[in-house]
């Protein structure tokens, strides 16, 4: 079961003309930032938007004749489902794709494009992992392939073609890696490619807060499952990752850094505007993960790997909405308003600050005649802003309640 860099360079000739040998973008911006040479990879550029057609493709290319003929099946929470798709086009193999019914429609559409008439799509379960029981029952029962989305050597050989390009680019002149951990492929077979040519290299994993799998694992000291994960990152939400991942893991990080949703976003919006970068929120968990990094990384060269860029223009609304919360600049309280005259103005005029903006409003109670509660959501310009306001709300003796990420209204509203 180990991987050898051999595997990666036979993966990286089956792949010549089916992956693409995506761009290393130095960011002038990231490195002025955090005062080191930042370089940014782009699988977000592969024709099916992420780095997972390596794997998919270099999996699949190698079953044999007898295999093909059965077809294959996989889950995904989206990527990897292209992936498998795009391959099962290209080798005429019939694939079943099974994914969570939360995926975003963008990604079903895309794995159908790509599949067409090769490939069916089931919609089972709300998680990566629900999705991954239900295909597994179906590979049994109609004795087809299971092409896993990260617990295979071949499918890691795959991925690691991605370490093998950023080698090359900067002639070995590395001295940290980050990249997104879902299940792990990724991370396994970058840092197994990397860390055989200079041991000296440091391999950083960047999980989703809500979906910290292999954070746990290694904390553990084993596989663990999570009981619940917070779905919002999609393309890194799993609940248990894969023994041959965490193996590979255990010897080849330095550490695995946890990023919360809003973060995240953040660093989305951010290089959406600075650098037109349309990421899906897996895809800038590395750089998002920046910030903890920023003592360790100062005069180092360092690749933050853009793993996908498969994100939903629908989505937007709620990416920017979970930014500015963590950012400090929007905030939802529940307010008592005296059923009287000139309250709402009183309000805007003694409480509110010159450039504190009312975003939401709406009565939640109208029949009690003496109070008006009511649903007030507030942008602020920064987060400093905030005190001030509580303290002008107090001095006009307003009764409020702030609702915070404990209420269970608070999961309503983000």
């Amino acid at each position: 079961m180990k991987i050898t860099i051999k595997d990666i360079e036979d993966a990286a000739k089956r792949l010549k003309d089916i992956a693409q040998k995506t761009p290393l973008q130095y960011s002038k911006r990231l490195s002025k930032k955090y005062k080191a040479d930042i370089y940014i990879k782009r699988e977000d550029l592969q024709e099916v938007r992420s780095f997972k057609i390596r794997g998919a493709y270099n999996k699949m290319s190698c079953l044999s004749n007898e295999e093909k003929k059965r077809g294959v099946v996989c889950a995904s929470a989206g990527n990897h489902a292209q992936g498998v798709a795009y391959s099962c086009n290209a080798l005429k193999i019939k694939g079943v794709i099974f994914m969570p019914v939360v995926t975003p429609n963008q990604k079903i559409e895309k794995v159908k494009h790509f599949g067409g008439k090769y490939t069916e799509v089931r919609l089972v379960g709300n998680t990566f992992d629900d999705a991954s029981v239900a295909s597994k029952v179906f590979t049994k029962e109609n004795n087809m392939v299971y092409v896993h989305p990260f617990n295979d050597p071949l499918t890691i050989a795959g991925q690691g073609t991605v370490g093998k390009e950023i080698y090359e680019k900067l002639d070995g002149k590395i001295d940290y890696l980050i990249s997104t951990i879902g299940g792990g492929g990724l991370i396994c077979g970058v840092s197994t490619y990397l860390k055989n040519k200079n041991k000296k290299i440091k391999c950083i994993g960047v999980e989703p807060e809500g979906a910290a799998s292999m954070y746990e694992a290694l904390k553990k000291g084993k596989v663990v499952t999570l009981e619940k994960i917070d779905t919002f990152v999609d393309g890194a939400a799993v609940k248990t990752v894969g023994e041959l991942t965490y193996k590979i893991c255990r010897q080849n990080l330095e550490k695995v850094i946890r990023v919360p949703s809003g973060k995240d976003c953040t660093a989305m919006i951010e290089l959406y505007q600075n650098e037109g970068i349309i990421a899906e929120p897996a895809g800038a968990l590395a750089v998002a993960s920046l910030d903890d990094l920023a003592q360790n990384i100062k005069g180092k060269t360092v690749v933050c790997i853009i793993s996908g860029g498969n994100n939903d223009i629908l989505r937007y609304p709620e990416i920017m909405e979970r930014s500015l919360v963590y950012q400090g600049r929007k905030h939802y309280f529940i307010i008592e308003f005296a059923q009287k005259p000139g309250q709402l103005r009183k309000f805007v005029d003694q409480a509110l600050g010159p450039t504190d903006d009312i975003v939401r409003f709406e009565y939640i109670k109208k029949t009690n005649k003496e109070k008006g509660p009511a649903l007030v959501g507030i942008e602020l310009r920064d987060r400093k802003d905030l005190q001030p306001l509580l303290d002008r709300m107090k001095e006009i003796e307003l009764n409020y309640r702030k609702i915070t990420n404990s209420d269970l209204l608070y999961d309503y509203l983000v």
